[in-house]
């Protein structure tokens, strides 16, 4: 844990169920000793077995959450997560560009369970609009390939989906691996600069519920505390990988992680 106290404002949506979310997103950052503020874009309704409804907030509520945050409070890193549609897509990139804080840019499309969290017009937007303004990508292999239309089936096709993300804008490219087939998990972080990875072996769980939004808040929290890049990111890597393993079992359907591993000691 850093002695810094970055601030980290949170644009995304809300997790019934806890689990993922703005829920997932407050934890880590607090656990990882930074300190959370949030813009909620939507609330969903949802639990480990799926989504069963999402509510948008106005884009100009969303506006003016971020207006407040940035005005008082400020922030040293910006995470965003669920944005639903172009018009919230339009509304978080003016809040990035009235900012010098750090986006680390979640680009959540599709829920745990299967649902629909970006309406499908919306991915051009995310594209066009997104990625130039992050400072760090963190996308899995379903979402890197619907921006880019390239497949990710290897660690090969990660650096490849990632170099192509590179020249749409991003400045770094986080690769996740955990879609790509294989009994280990590496990440490979990409940078006009060269590649880093992250590896470890893969957990056999269900219970993985919210670990796109807690890597993407970790990463944030590393961020906004000063760490440099690839000491972010491995932070933030250990911290999720922890979480998983310590999983408490919760529900019927894709479980949410232990987002307060550290305050017993890990498992």
């Amino acid at each position: 844990m850093s002695e810094t106290l970055g601030r980290v404002l949170i644009i995304a949506g809300s997790d019934s169920g806890g689990g993922a979310g703005i829920q997932a997103d407050i934890k880590t950052v607090t656990m990882l000793g930074a300190y959370a503020a949030t813009a909620i874009t939507a609330v969903t309704v949802q639990n480990t077995l799926g989504v069963t409804g999402v509510h948008p907030i106005p884009v100009e509520v969303v506006a003016a959450q971020a207006r407040a945050v940035l005005d008082d409070i400020g922030a040293d890193a910006i995470k965003t997560g669920m944005l639903g549609d172009v018009a919230m897509v339009r509304v978080v990139a003016d809040i990035l560009d009235s900012t010098s804080a750090p986006a680390v840019i979640d680009p959540v499309m599709v829920a745990k369970g299967g649902s629909n969290l970006l309406a499908p017009e919306a991915v051009d937007a995310v594209r066009n609009m997104m990625i130039p303004r992050a400072a760090l990508l963190t996308p899995n292999a379903p979402e890197a390939q619907a921006l880019t239309g390239l497949a990710v089936e290897s660690l090969d096709d990660q650096r490849r989906v990632g170099e192509a993300l590179l020249k749409l804008g991003a400045r770094a490219v986080l690769m996740k691996g955990g879609h790509v087939p294989g009994e280990t998990v590496t990440d490979v972080l990409l940078t006009p600069q060269g590649e880093t990875t992250y590896e470890g072996e893969r957990i056999h769980t269900r219970h993985t519920h919210g670990t796109g939004c807690t890597l993407a808040s970790a990463c944030a929290a590393g961020l906004s505390q000063g760490l440099p890049l690839t000491e972010a990111v491995a932070r933030a890597w250990a911290y999720v990988h922890e979480a998983m393993r310590a999983a408490p079992g919760l529900g019927g359907g894709h479980g949410p992680l232990d987002h307060a591993w550290a305050l017993r000691g890990g498992k």
